[in-house]
């Protein structure tokens, strides 16, 4: 392995090495380094760890923050773990053991919701798998650096704890907001989280010398917040879009999408959609996008 003190060899900073009970939260561990901008990687036997590094330490990558799971999944692989740890320890290379734990009861109800197969036993009982797991993986839980039990804890509440736990606060991915107008007459919003329908606000569209413009034209602006409704609007909206931000960035969210639908999407939904975007980006936890799904299609 090559040595990471090398002058000529960039810095690997973190290596994070995720393992533990199958169906403890690995995926989910996983994640939150995904989000946080790790380079990520799945189901890695333990064997391959070892190349994975070598090539995170040479010349030419890029890799400065890397976290893989190695789990059971690699069968007799697995039990080459511990020498692998052996390696990178006596390599110098900075790494970090999580270790994923749940109770057999949380475990065995988990794969009950999922109706999955075991993998330790794909034909047998789930119940069979989790003790031949846990015989397996038991050695490892003493050489991890963070042992986190999952057991009665929401998948939220396990990515914040995760992170709170693991990742500098200046270092987490801020939620990413997208505004996005769209008119319903060219279809629905897709993969939105919430929807708001505007078109009960005075619509631009049948005055002739507006028609031609787009809602990031100040006199559309003016035009819709003509009758006083606008500004009802977003004294409703606002407080709470105030409260919901904050928790979908305690929940761990990492993307938000609000979707903003007039008829045509040129006029109002992309007036407001501007207007939102302006008020929240000055907000610490989140980094706000807009996006004008149908503004340029040619009103008819």
């Amino acid at each position: 392995m090559p040595d990471p003190a090398s002058p000529d060899r960039p810095p690997l900073e973190d290596l994070v090495v995720i393992t533990g009970v199958s169906g403890a939260g690995k995926s989910t561990a996983m994640q939150v380094f995904e989000d946080a901008g790790y380079f990520c990687v799945d189901n890695l036997p333990p064997e391959m760890i070892r190349g994975l590094v070598e090539l995170f330490l040479h010349e030419g990558s890029k890799v400065r923050r890397a976290a893989v799971v190695s789990d059971a999944r690699g069968g007799a692989y697995f039990e080459q773990m511990s020498a692998v740890l052996d390696e990178l320890d006596a390599a110098g290379v900075d790494h970090r053991v999580v270790f994923l734990d749940a109770s057999r009861e949380a475990v065995m109800t988990r794969y009950k919701e999922t109706r999955r197969r075991h993998p330790l036993s794909p034909e047998g009982s789930v119940a069979q798998g989790i003790a031949t797991e846990r015989e397996l993986i038991e050695p490892l839980r003493a050489r991890a650096d963070l042992v986190v039990d999952s057991t009665g804890l929401k998948a939220h509440e396990l990515r914040r704890k995760l992170a709170d736990d693991l990742l500098p606060r200046a270092s987490a991915t801020r939620m990413a907001v997208t505004f996005e107008s769209f008119g319903f007459k060219n279809g629905p919003a897709r993969d939105a989280d919430i929807v708001l329908d505007v078109r009960f606000l005075p619509n631009p569209h049948y005055v002739p010398e507006l028609r031609p413009l787009t809602g990031r034209d100040q006199r559309i602006v003016d035009y819709v917040a003509q009758d006083g409704h606008l500004d009802a609007f977003y004294e409703r909206l606002l407080p709470l879009l105030d409260f919901l931000l904050p928790e979908y960035v305690a929940e761990g969210k990492a993307h938000l999408t609000i979707a903003i639908g007039c008829t045509g999407g040129r006029h109002r939904s992309v007036a407001i959609s501007e207007f939102l975007a302006q008020r929240f980006a000055d907000n610490p936890d989140i980094v706000v996008d807009v996006v004008h799904r149908d503004a340029d299609v040619t009103p008819a």
